[in-house]
This record gives C-alpha cells, structure tokens and sequence, in this order.
C-alpha cells in the first residue's frame, strides 16, 4: 500500500472514529449532569425522570452516522482520489463528532431543567433534534460528494 492509498484508508478509519469521540464527549456531558439531576430527586424525595435518558443516549447516533459515512467512504468509486477519501472522511467525522459533542452539552442542560421543573420534554428534545439534523445533513452531503 503507498502513502496515497494510506492517506484514502485513513479517511474512512477517521470518519468512524471521530464520529465515536464524539458520542463519547456528548454521552458524557449529558451523562454527568443527568446523575447528578438524578441524585438531586432522590435527596429531595422526588421521582428522578427516566426521561433524561433520551437526552444522555441521542449523541450515539452520530457514531452511526460515522460508521455510514466510514462504508460510503471505503466503498467511493475509483475515480474519487484517496486525497478526497482523505478529506471526506476527516471533515465528515469531525463535523459529526462535533455535532454529537454539542449535542450532548444540550441534552446536559435540558437533564438539568427537566428534573428540575418536570416540564419542557419536548421543547428539549426538539433541540436536541435540530443538532441531529446537523449531523444526518452533513453525512448525506459528504456521501453525495463521493459519487
């Protein structure tokens, strides 16, 4: 394998990659604050919303997304040079990681402010949707640029 097959390898290994880092980043943002939403219910004698799960678990999907990307990437047609493979994969996986890093950061704040009122579920994960929509919009571009 030579430098510039490497390079094309190395997209499609950094578009799962970077996605998975950021799910992890996200999931943990989201994570650290539901448990402490939760343990903050439970001190006070209040029910701890199951809810927040949903806010914890949406940066994972990304990693998804990543994995997709990562096939279309390694299965581009030969005409798409390994320097493109290169870039598509390391700019898709940090666009998706990212979105799942900042994803994560809302669903911490939207754990926060629905253990603490109960209300606002689905004004929250409208939010955390629309980051969502970041992420699928920016695999399907790069996919698209692949053809």
């Amino acid at each position: 394998m030579n430098t510039q097959e490497m390079l094309g390898a190395f997209g499609y290994v950094a578009a799962l990659t970077l996605s998975a880092i950021g799910s992890l980043l996200g999931t943990n943002a989201a994570g650290m604050v539901a448990l402490g939403a939760w343990k903050k219910c439970f001190l006070e004698n209040r029910p701890a919303p199951f809810l927040l799960v949903a806010f914890v678990g949406a940066p994972l999907s990304q990693t998804i997304y990543g994995l997709i990307l990562m096939n279309a990437v390694r299965a581009a047609p030969e005409a798409v040079t390994p320097l493109i493979r290169f870039a598509i994969g390391l700019i898709g996986g940090l666009i998706l990681g990212a979105s799942a890093w900042i994803q994560g950061r809302a669903g911490a704040l939207a754990s926060d402010a629905h253990a603490a009122s109960g209300k606002g579920f689905g004004n929250f994960i409208i939010v955390i949707g629309i980051i969502e929509t970041v992420a699928l919009m920016a695999m399907v571009f790069f996919m698209t640029a692949l053809k």
